[in-house]
């Protein structure tokens, strides 16, 4: 399977690129008054409104830092009560390359963390450990995300 490999912070993650829309730079948000930390804000993608989440806010507790590979990594995802898709953006540091790994490679974690059941799996390249984020669970994750059609 194909992955995309980003950092939050100084550590790398993944996800699979099967979800994966397009890959945005990074574009002026509309912020949102009382919303959670790691909601970065929203924006306009081809003509939909766009609700973006800071992965680097969320996971570690410290907003991406802007640099020349800071991207929204556009994503589709399921809404709770319907089978419409919906696009989420995520927001990550060095968004800068794929890499084809076996669905095999992937270790599960021997702790599960309750308050982020998004962590998946861990992978090894290079002696580099890469934690999965799943695209699955993380939407599940967000409450105020839209889940109607």
């Amino acid at each position: 399977m194909l992955i995309l490999l980003f950092y939050i912070g100084e550590v790398m993650y993944t996800i699979k690129c099967e979800k994966v829309r397009e890959i945005a730079p990074m574009v002026t948000l509309k912020d949102i008054p009382h919303t959670p930390d790691f909601f970065a804000g929203f924006f306009n993608y081809r003509g939909n409104i766009v609700p973006v989440i800071d992965l680097c806010q969320l996971i570690q507790g410290i907003p991406c830092r802007m640099r020349l590979s800071t991207r929204i990594i556009l994503v589709d995802y399921m809404g709770k009560r319907t089978d419409t898709s919906r696009i989420l953006g995520l927001m990550a540091e060095r968004v800068t390359e794929t890499l084809r790994k076996s669905q095999d490679a992937f270790v599960l974690p021997v702790i599960q963390s309750g308050q982020a059941p998004y962590l998946g799996g861990i992978v090894m390249e290079q002696q580099k450990m890469i934690q999965y984020i799943d695209l699955d669970r993380l939407p599940n994750c967000i409450d105020f995300l839209p889940d109607e059609g």
